[in-house]
């Protein structure tokens, strides 16, 4: 199943579940939530009115998450490239939901940087809440996963130690275009998440080869703050950032950035300049 967030044609917000090219909306007759679907467990296999998809305006997946949870550094080809040392445990930071775009709308590149990399990522959407969760339970807790652009400002990622200026400008964060429930995912471990600029493809790296698994993560983050229905762990970058190609490439106005992740889906996002 896929389910989407998006704004009807008179403004109001819904979610809903995508077959193919139409939207079931099942938000009622005042539009709803999927975070809030999420906590309540569904249903989502119920009926709604119709809506050809694109007669709506897609949001993120989940536009108001509670809490953004970042992985840093968690493939060995990223840590690599970056010249750290791997950590015994993952570096965790986080965005905010103002920050986040949907497929289809433009990435920002703030004007204070010409530093704007991309990051394709997948992201884990939690849908059953837990505070302490084990390891062995922790796939019981993900309602599905989507895509994520982390895109992000280096310069301002850099100032100091912390990363949470160069992560958390408006705009910088893609998310989409579906929730895709771990049924239609059935070996998580072997999608290979895949960056193209322009058509060029700059990252491309199974899901097996992190460094901390779905699993770890759940058990890691939950143990440290409680998880709710409908927050987010992106779960971490490939090697092949711009930043740290020889010449480095950066995003920039009219550019196309395109995240691929099979079977979970495409996130396509324009770059515009602030």
């Amino acid at each position: 199943m896929r389910l989407v967030s998006f704004l009807r044609p008179d403004g109001t917000a819904s979610y809903g579940r995508l077959e193919g090219s139409t939207v079931v909306d099942l938000g009622g007759s005042a539009g709803g939530s999927l975070r809030e679907a999420l906590g309540s467990e569904g249903p989502f296999t119920g009926e709604g009115e119709e809506r050809d998809l694109e007669s709506v305006t897609l949001l993120p997946v989940i536009p108001d998450p509670a809490k953004i949870l970042c992985i840093g550094l968690n493939y060995a080809t990223h840590v690599k490239e970056t010249g750290r040392e791997q950590k015994e445990y993952p570096a965790v930071f986080t965005r905010w939901a103002d920050t986040l775009v949907a497929h289809g709308q433009p990435l920002v590149r703030p004007q204070v940087s010409e530093r704007f990399d991309y990051e394709g990522e997948i992201a884990v959407v939690i849908g059953k809440g837990g505070h302490k969760i084990a390891r062995d339970n922790a796939m019981d807790h993900v309602a599905g996963y989507s895509l994520f652009n982390d895109a992000s400002v280096r310069d301002w990622q850099r100032h100091n130690i912390q990363f949470t200026p160069g992560k958390n400008f408006p705009g910088t964060g893609g998310f989409g275009p579906a929730l895709v429930t771990p049924d239609e995912v059935t070996d998580i471990a072997s999608v290979r998440v895949q960056t193209r600029l322009n058509g060029e493809l700059l990252q491309d790296q199974p899901i097996s080869d992190l460094i901390w698994d779905i699993p770890f993560l759940i058990e890691y983050c939950s143990a440290f703050t409680p998880l709710a229905p409908g927050d987010v762990i992106v779960t971490g970058t490939p090697g092949g950032v711009g930043d740290k190609r020889n010449p480095p490439i950066y995003m920039k106005d009219g550019d196309r950035v395109t995240v691929t992740a099979e079977p979970i889906g495409e996130l396509v996002n324009p770059v515009t300049d602030e």
